[in-house]
């Protein structure tokens, strides 16, 4: 397993509780033995796959933000090229993305990152099929939107509040599913000490072994993450090694 990661995503760029500092350092902390690569910065062209240029115009204007942004978008095409090639890899990048749309953005997200990640797979014709698994406690609408015409990507964002159910719902729908690739919207926030009470820690590390089944099983092994929400940041780094471990 490697991890993509950049000192640059420490950068607080909301003025709010849900993005203060230390969030991506509790999570480095606690990757010690995992391989860390640094990404680059994504294209204009990359952006475009998945926005329009109106959208890019406008989080140019947020200079520095921007600059961290196309840096966590590079993050995301160098996860997604190293899991392509049947390695798994997790982009621990900042800011997340899946609320945004091709031409709109919310919940501290700017560019799609696993969008623009699976559609560049796409467009070099990599991949024929993709699935998305979005465990974040939120539904990502920005991904469901951008490929909501797209049949060649299955979104999938599991809602139940059971946290077995929950488990067997994932297991269940991916094991209904082929696809040339498995890539994982990956919020924590659904941690019984964070916003949605339900999952264990644990429960991440099954979850990132029901990734790893379903990618050996159909895929060659092919499968990457990038790190959505996940807020408590005495938990954070503990839930994301976890899904590694079970991912690796």
């Amino acid at each position: 397993m490697k991890v993509v990661y950049h000192q640059r995503f420490t950068q607080v760029y909301e003025n709010d509780p849900a993005a203060e500092a230390g969030r991506m350092e509790a999570i480095i902390k606690e990757l010690d033995g995992f391989e860390v690569i640094e990404p680059q910065s994504a294209g204009l062209d990359d952006i475009l796959l998945c926005h329009t240029s109106v959208h890019l115009n406008y989080v140019q204007k947020y200079g520095s933000v921007y600059e961290t942004a196309m840096l966590a978008v590079g993050g995301a095409l160098k996860a997604a090229e190293m899991g392509n090639q049947g390695k798994a890899a997790f982009a621990a990048i900042r800011p997340p993305g899946h609320h945004a749309s091709a031409d709109s953005c919310w919940g501290f997200c700017f560019f799609n990152n696993i969008a623009i990640a699976l559609s560049r797979l796409l467009e070099e014709k990599k991949i024929g099929s993709a699935l998305v698994l979005d465990f974040d406690l939120h539904f990502g609408d920005g991904t469901a939107n951008i490929f909501k015409a797209n049949p060649a990507v299955t979104y999938f964002h599991p809602e139940d509040g059971n946290r077995q159910d929950f488990l067997d719902h994932v297991k269940r729908f991916l094991d209904e599913k082929k696809s040339d690739i498995i890539a994982v919207s990956a919020g924590f926030d659904r941690h019984i000490d964070d916003w949605g009470r339900l999952l264990t820690t644990e429960d991440y590390r099954t979850i990132g072994g029901i990734v790893k089944e379903y990618a050996l099983k159909n895929c060659n092994g092919r499968r990457f993450g990038v790190l959505e929400g996940g807020y408590n940041h005495l938990v954070l780094g503990q839930n994301v090694r976890a899904f590694l471990e079970g991912m690796d």
